[in-house]
């Protein structure tokens, strides 16, 4: 089949990987532009850019998809299927419409659930138990069109965020390729979305996110430091230093108030929590310095308990 791969960041360049390793006939990549970063603001290209272009692939980077002559030169290209992975932009319904088996999106969610921009995060914020991913036939609507299959994992206890991605971008990879067998033997199946009451919306982070609130659970604010990582990172302000907090996890229970440093050692910096239990910080960045561990960071800082 020939195919057509839109995606952007390192969770797309596993799938795009997958498919190259596969064999399977690649005859154009789509991704964002190029972007300003860092003092410099030098033109970075998108991880997929990178990859591809080691691939020989042909790489077309449209600032949007609602353009007619956009529309026209992948129409020229004749995909049989469009695979999406993170492009980062909505479809148009003139896209939907340009293959001619299907377009297919690889989400990083067991759908219904979290559909949106953030489901790696949320499932992770909300302490879940088991995520996946889903390929699923795209629609107008913002992921809600029918599922193709779905694959399963558990979520590690201490597993964060960001390495929840990078496994999940393995399992979309091996998704996408058992999805496009599939398609090519005329066996895909489909299965329209059904909503329950469990159903989330998987909204952006943000930075009003990240400030831990030692009234709350311990195990609520440990989710929430692997939750909110890489970014916006849960912080917290000790003796008026704003620390970035990496590693966490609930420890003992204590009697005392929340927010009361009750410890700090070598296991880590202990904190009271809401719920009579701590919550140990193992892992940290202050200020500006680097992320190390919090036995390190008390070597030159001690902390009064």
């Amino acid at each position: 089949m020939r195919i057509v791969f839109m995606g952007t960041p390192e969770f797309a360049v596993a799938v795009l990987r997958r498919l190259v390793e596969d064999g399977a006939d690649i005859a154009a990549v789509y991704t964002q532009p190029d972007k300003p970063k860092n003092r410099g603001m030098k033109l970075v290209p998108t991880p997929v850019k990178e990859y591809a272009l080691t691939e020989g692939l042909p790489v077309f980077q449209p600032p949007s998809c609602r353009d007619e002559a956009v529309l026209e030169e992948l129409r020229a290209l004749a995909p049989e299927v469009i695979v999406v992975a993170a492009y980062g932009k909505i479809l148009p319904q003139a896209l939907l419409d340009i293959p001619s088996k299907a377009i297919i999106n690889v989400h990083s969610s067991l759908l219904p659930q979290y559909r949106g921009a953030a489901p790696i995060n949320w499932a992770v914020l909300n302490g879940d138990a088991e995520t996946g991913v889903t390929i699923q036939y795209m629609a107008a609507e913002l992921d809600a069109g029918d599922i193709l299959l779905t694959k399963r994992t558990p979520i590690g206890p201490e597993e964060d965020a960001g390495e929840l991605t990078a496994r999940l971008a393995e399992l979309g990879g091996e998704a996408a390729s058992e999805a496009l067998r599939l398609l090519e033997a005329g066996t895909a199946p489909r299965t329209p979305q059904v909503y329950g009451p469990q159903y989330q919306y998987a909204s952006m982070l943000s930075r009003e996110m990240s400030p831990l609130d030692f009234t709350k659970p311990a195990q609520v604010l440990a989710n929430q430091v692997r939750g909110l990582i890489p970014w916006p990172c849960a912080s917290t302000d000790v003796s008026g230093t704003r620390w970035k907090v990496f590693r966490a996890h609930a420890g003992p229970e204590t009697d005392r108030a929340p927010g009361t440093i009750l410890s700090a050692g070598k296991e880590g910096i202990a904190v009271a929590c809401g719920d009579g239990r701590s919550l140990v910080i193992t892992q940290l960045q202050a200020g500006g310095g680097r992320r190390m561990s919090a036995a390190d960071y008390l070597r030159g800082h001690p902390i009064d308990v």
